[in-house]
């Protein structure tokens, strides 16, 4: 009879996870670590990061990325918390018109929700930009600097200062982060007084100001016409049910990348290719989390929405919300 495979248990807070399979190979080209990262290397990589993830993550509903047998084989895209889970993990049921459907979707609260959801395979958070205080009114704008397939890393670090000068005037306190991928990030903390359509509204009149600042930007929505040597400000990125990965989540990228929160000085030397899981927890052990205080810096956000009427009556139009996967 063959033998059960191996489990740790992980001692988190006043919490106990199991973790079973704990040296299956998740990351086989992550160079410091000889034979690949593994799932115990993700979960003492997330354990390291730990205030910086729970902070990110916050009573948010969370779409989790996961990948049952390691990067090699297909990613599951979970909305519902995977079954299971300890009656410790909390919750927040969400209602999607476009299914007609509820789901019940992961909330941290601790880091034992995250290290259980790694447990399950998860190696990606997506969080909303809303809380379950109100899930309908987000509370963090997000701009996704988004290179086209001929546009270069140069051009993300050009346009990222054009960004936050287009911020400093406005005077809202943005937090910059690698996404992961070839693109980067801004996080700026808002009121929760809006709804989905009126922020994505003022996400679009901002990216429209960057365009207006640089000949690297592109606002057009649709993939068949937009310069591919150019950056999209994806405004989307602020409709209803479209996540992107978290402060701190790793990438399903066979390097282990990580999406990286940095410091405005480091927009021109950082790469995100130095951002991984084994980096990553002396980094933060030195920084802390530099998105720390994001919530003491909230901005305002009807300028925003003054911007998207005149625009309108300048005769700019608003394209129609998109639908996940759109």
């Amino acid at each position: 009879m063959a033998s059960k495979p191996p489990s740790v248990e992980i001692e988190v807070d006043n919490r106990v996870v199991r973790v079973s399979n704990p040296d299956r190979v998740y990351f086989p080209d992550s160079a410091a670590l000889p034979g690949g990262a593994t799932k115990l290397d993700l979960v003492e990589y997330y354990l390291a990061v730990g205030p910086g993830i729970v902070n990110a993550l916050f009573e948010r509903p969370c779409m989790l990325h996961r990948f049952p047998k390691g990067l090699a084989d297909k990613k599951v895209h979970q909305k519902r918390l995977p079954a299971g889970a300890p009656d410790w993990v909390e919750t927040v049921q969400l209602y999607f018109p476009r299914w007609g459907r509820t789901a019940d979707e992961l909330c941290v609260t601790e880091l034992g929700s995250v290290i259980w959801a790694v447990q399950m395979s998860t190696v990606e958070f997506h969080p909303w930009n809303s809380r379950r205080a109100d899930t309908e009114k987000p509370d963090e704008w997000r701009i996704d600097l988004d290179p086209g397939d001929d546009c270069d890393y140069p051009t993300v670090q050009r346009v990222a200062h054009v960004v936050h000068e287009v911020l400093d005037e406005l005077g809202a306190t943005g937090f910059p982060k690698t996404s992961g991928g070839k693109g980067m990030h801004v996080y700026v903390r808002i009121h929760p007084e809006h709804g989905f359509k009126d922020v994505r509204r003022g996400a679009l009149a901002f990216a429209r100001e960057v365009e207006r600042r640089t000949d690297d930007v592109t606002t057009a929505w649709w993939r068949k016409d937009r310069d591919p040597r150019k950056l999209f400000v994806d405004y989307n990125q602020n409709a209803r049910d479209h996540t992107i990965a978290a402060a701190y989540s790793v990438r399903g990228l066979p390097d282990a990348r990580v999406s990286a929160p940095i410091r405005w000085d480091e927009v021109d030397d950082a790469d995100p290719r130095d951002f991984t899981i084994t980096t990553m927890p002396a980094r933060f052990a030195e920084l802390g989390d530099l998105h720390a205080d994001i919530d003491a810096q909230v901005f305002d956000f009807r300028p925003l929405l003054e911007w998207a009427d005149r625009d309108e009556a300048e005769g700019a139009e608003t394209p129609e919300e998109p639908g996940p996967g759109d």
